[in-house]
């Protein structure tokens, strides 16, 4: 009884992320290049898509999307039945919002970092992360390349924080709106490798395209998700960085 309207919302979904998908990598290139520091004046490297995208790192996005949509089905169902914990109602205090966006962010890049550490061991990379490293310089599609493996664990997250986090469905869309621009901002090409941006430092705490793009370059450094802390403290962050 459930599994049609579980195949209906995954079909429209997966038309979602594809729509989500087009739209992120075709303006925030532009909108990154525009900002303070990232053009070519004043020594600061553009950050901009300078690559084709490779049809590797496409198809795996396609398939990948497929296992987030089945699991954003999935969420939707479960909170039709009232089996999550996410928030619908108005009247939260105003400063919930903020805690619980900055809160998800530093738990996902805490897991993260443990996850991306494992998948580049030796006995998991080729089944579950290699597609990812298939390109050794991203492009926006690199971003949501994933194999079926990391694709689950990384939908597996969002899917577990609405079952196990009490958290606002406005909360919830804005972190992964962020997520998703992110990760393409993340896998944009850095004109000149070793001038990173000033716009995406900010105190050199922040990750963007600079600091993960080394990571696709030396696989064994910098495998931070949004911030640098758990690089600096575990000591893989590239020094150049």
């Amino acid at each position: 009884m459930l599994l049609r309207p579980l195949l209906s919302l995954t079909l429209g979904l997966e038309a979602i992320l594809l729509a989500r998908t087009l739209v992120l990598i075709a303006l925030i290139p532009p909108l990154v290049g525009m900002l303070p520091g990232a053009g070519a004046t004043g020594g600061a490297a553009p950050v901009v898509q300078t690559r084709r995208p490779s049809g590797h790192d496409i198809a795996l996005s396609l398939g990948s999307s497929w296992i987030f949509a089945l699991g954003g089905a999935v969420v939707i169902q479960a909170d039709r039945l009232g089996l999550t914990r996410l928030i619908h109602e108005p009247g939260s205090p105003w400063w919930l919002a903020p805690l619980e966006f900055v809160g998800v962010l530093l738990l996902q890049d805490t897991l993260f970092y443990g996850l991306h550490r494992l998948m580049h061991h030796r006995l998991c990379y080729r089944w579950l992360h290699q597609g990812h490293h298939h390109s050794r310089h991203p492009t926006g599609w690199t971003a949501f390349a994933f194999d079926a493996g990391e694709g689950l664990l990384q939908a597996g997250f969002l899917v577990g924080v609405v079952f196990l986090i009490p958290l606002q469905s406005a909360t919830l869309l804005a972190l992964l709106l962020t997520m998703s621009a992110w990760a393409v901002v993340n896998h944009l090409d850095p004109a000149q490798e070793s001038e990173a941006p000033r716009s995406e430092r900010l105190g050199g705490w922040l990750i963007g395209p600079t600091h993960h793009g080394l990571h696709h370059r030396r696989p064994g450094r910098n495998f931070g998700l949004y911030f640098t802390f758990w690089d600096r403290f575990c000591g893989t962050a590239e020094p150049s960085v």
